[in-house]
């Protein structure tokens, strides 16, 4: 990518694994390909269920400032997500959804772009658990912050081995659905 900043924050409920889809984002950049990044995450009272949010800022340069205030890209997995935290995409960011738990009410000046993912991820793979990973892979054919293979060494890491097929299957599920929106 050209820019030389990016910031992304990952919005929805607890138990969606988007804290670990941002951490993984995150380690691919710092670890396997050099770069500056900062995540941080925040979620309500309940861990299942409550609202989170992840920020993840990376960079070619040192970050000065760790906190997100107007996004660049904004993922938002829940409509209650999508009401509270909308409003953080920049003029002409990137705005993510998917169309099983987020129905567009409001308009943003942003390219929105309504995934199909989640119902991809149960037909093609079975196991929802892996729907953060697909999510990843989305983020990553629409905006390779990233390579793909550095994200492949993060998981590989991260889970065990028993978990690895469902993840890269996710992924590559993922890429190949955000594909299809990179312009």
């Amino acid at each position: 990518m050209e820019n030389t900043t990016h910031q992304i924050i990952f919005t929805g409920s607890g138990g969606q694994g988007l804290i670990t889809a941002a951490i993984v984002l995150g380690e691919a950049a710092v670890i396997h390909e050099g770069l500056e990044a900062v995540q941080s995450q925040s979620y309500g009272a309940a861990a299942r269920g409550g609202a989170t949010r992840a920020d993840v800022i990376i960079s070619k340069f040192p970050i000065r400032i760790p906190k997100i205030i107007q996004t660049g890209v904004l993922i938002c997995l829940t409509q209650e997500a999508y009401t509270r935290f909308g409003m953080l995409i920049r003029p002409g960011g990137l705005f993510i959804t998917d169309r099983r738990f987020v129905k567009s009410v409001q308009k943003f000046d942003a390219i929105h772009i309504e995934l199909d993912l989640y119902n991809k991820v149960v037909e093609e793979i079975g196991k929802p658990v892996v729907f953060n990973i697909a999510i990843l892979g989305a983020l990553l054919g629409i905006y390779p912050v990233v390579k793909k293979e550095s994200v492949v060494k993060v998981l590989e890491c991260r889970f065990p081995a028993a978990l690895q097929a469902n993840n890269l299957k996710a992924l590559e599920l993922g890429m190949e659905v955000g594909n299809l929106y990179q312009s």
